[in-house]
């Protein structure tokens, strides 16, 4: 799952897009809206740092536009919040650093929420996903088996600690280590299974899942899921944007926009009804 492990401020070139809303979900919640910080509310937009890279959840159609399910799932928050939301693409390393520097109001990027980050930032908890490895089609893949392999991840994620953990138990053992193969975006790493770089690919259920859909028949599933754990939306530490998109989130699900969004993307299985501000210590 999506992790933060660099605490510098810098921050890589990022991209502002259009301002992205959700006209049918346009009906303002007062109570979340009222629990808005005072900047926010009086520019009347919410600025998004997010890692367009990780389909399903955040990525970019044909057309250069950051979509997916978590890009209309703030859609809704921003419009219960009665404000826009402006989505700014960077990397993935960079969105924490970036909030706490003052540049983005929140980082919407699958961030799995663990005490490790809660000590930087505060989430608003809106999914529970696991960990999900892929191999080549026809080649049998165990992720608790997978000494000596290589395995291709997402730099900056949690899957980078999984699999290092499960090389430590490999060598600790007497075999071989396994070997982890970095890629700044998703789409890469799932490119190197592909092409044989990489034994197998490591990432959040959802997005293997997909990766596996969209690879036409040369990626499979390898090993069940495990390790669920919270996302969250990452917010400032004491900022009231976390009571605010909780209170947002609970307003969608109460109407069921919450559930029409996961159903409309089929990633219903990690579905929550409570949305919490962080879970990993709450």
């Amino acid at each position: 799952m999506k992790n933060i492990k660099h605490t510098g401020l810098a921050v890589a070139a990022t991209i502002a897009l259009a301002f992205s809303a959700t006209p049918a979900l346009a009906a303002t919640n007062a109570a979340a809206a009222a629990s808005l910080p005072a900047s926010v509310k009086s520019a009347g937009v919410i600025t998004v740092g997010i890692d367009a890279t990780y389909r399903p959840n955040e990525f970019k159609d044909a057309q250069g536009n950051v979509v997916g399910w978590e890009v209309d799932l703030f859609n809704g928050v921003a419009a219960k919040l009665g404000v826009k939301a402006k989505y700014v693409v960077a990397t993935f390393d960079n969105i924490i650093p970036a909030i706490k520097g003052g540049k983005y109001d929140v980082g919407l990027s699958s961030f799995t929420d663990n005490k490790v980050r809660e000590a930087q930032v505060d989430f608003a908890n809106y999914y529970n996903a696991g960990t999900q490895w892929a191999s080549q089609a026809g080649k049998s893949v165990n992720p608790d088996a997978a000494c000596g392999l290589i395995v291709a991840v997402q730099t900056g994620t949690t899957e980078v600690d999984d699999v290092k953990a499960k090389s430590a138990d490999c060598v600790k053992a007497g075999k071989k280590a396994i070997k982890v193969l970095p890629y700044d975006t998703q789409d890469q790493a799932n490119a190197a299974v592909v092409l044989g770089r990489a034994n197998a690919l490591s990432a959040d259920s959802p997005v293997t899942e997909d990766a596996v859909h969209q690879s036409k028949g040369k990626l499979q599933l390898a090993g069940a899921i495990y390790g669920t754990a919270p996302y969250g939306i990452a917010v400032n530490k004491g900022s009231s944007l976390a009571k605010a998109i909780s209170l947002a989130l609970t307003a969608m699900y109460k109407d069921g926009s919450y559930t029409a969004v996961l159903n409309k993307w089929g990633v219903t299985a990690g579905a929550v009804k409570v949305f919490g501000i962080n879970g990993a210590t709450a």
